[in-house]
């Protein structure tokens, strides 16, 4: 992949920016910036999905006006012909490869929402954390810019990773009882029943037994429970186990 030296300084500081020790909604608003620089953009927005509510919330805007986006949180949201489509790639896409644009400009989302505050050309990526929704970015350009191409796509993918990350580290650190239960949810049913054996204090042969495994088999889960959570002790599974 060639890089200009624009767009090698730039994502030197993207990079240098999701290093840093900061905050969920920070992260994604210093984001939004620095991608308008990179691709040349004009408008970002990002939300977070949630799939409780169904909604997309945590709104952050850059060059978008406060009382549309409030029409988009109360009507439009629910009548977005794109954007679920576009969370279900897991990768930049522009919007012209989930919709032509000629059928889009035709959509009153397009006409009643995106057109009033001149975005044209789109592109998003919808940050995952397994099944958990972290945070979107929707970056817009003015129709006299022109599409995204590939190139933008694969830049923002390059991206991808450390905006995860940073954004994994930003939640642990706010909360580290969503901490827990997120790395408790990463565990497979099984490993999970193993878990629950030990703290009922279960021996291998034990928990084996009533797995209907082998040994060497439960002590291979207790190797990627213990990995998983970030613990060295049986001991230690009791402060990880819901109920305990």
């Amino acid at each position: 992949m060639y890089l200009k030296a624009s767009e090698q300084q730039a994502l030197r500081g993207i990079f240098a920016l999701l290093a840093q020790d900061q905050g969920e909604r920070e992260i994604r608003e210093r984001m939004g910036w620095a991608l308008l620089d990179l691709l040349r953009a004009d408008q970002f927005a990002s939300f977070v999905w949630d799939a409780e509510s169904g909604t997309f919330g945590k709104r952050i805007a850059l060059n978008m006006e406060a009382d549309n986006l409030d029409r988009y949180a109360q009507w439009h949201q629910h009548h977005d012909p794109i954007t679920f489509v576009l969370q279900l790639r897991r990768h930049a896409t522009r919007v012209t490869e989930v919709m032509p644009q000629r059928a889009l400009m035709r959509t009153a989302f397009f006409n009643d929402f995106l057109s009033r505050d001149g975005l044209h050309w789109g592109m998003n990526l919808h940050a995952f954390d397994g099944e958990r929704a972290l945070g979107d970015l929707r970056i817009w350009r003015r129709r006299g810019r022109g599409d995204f191409g590939a190139h933008e796509a694969e830049l923002l993918d390059l991206i991808e990773p450390a905006f995860i990350g940073a954004l994994q580290r930003a939640q642990r650190k706010a909360s580290p009882a969503a901490a827990r239960e997120a790395a408790w949810a990463s565990l497979s049913a099984r490993e999970q029943q193993v878990a629950h054996a030990v703290c009922e204090g279960l021996t291998d042969k034990e928990i084996a037994r009533r797995a209907g495994v082998g040994v060497p088999t439960v002590r291979t889960y207790l190797r990627r429970i213990f990995a998983k959570l970030g613990i060295e002790r049986r001991s230690a599974l009791a402060a990880w186990v819901p109920g305990r």
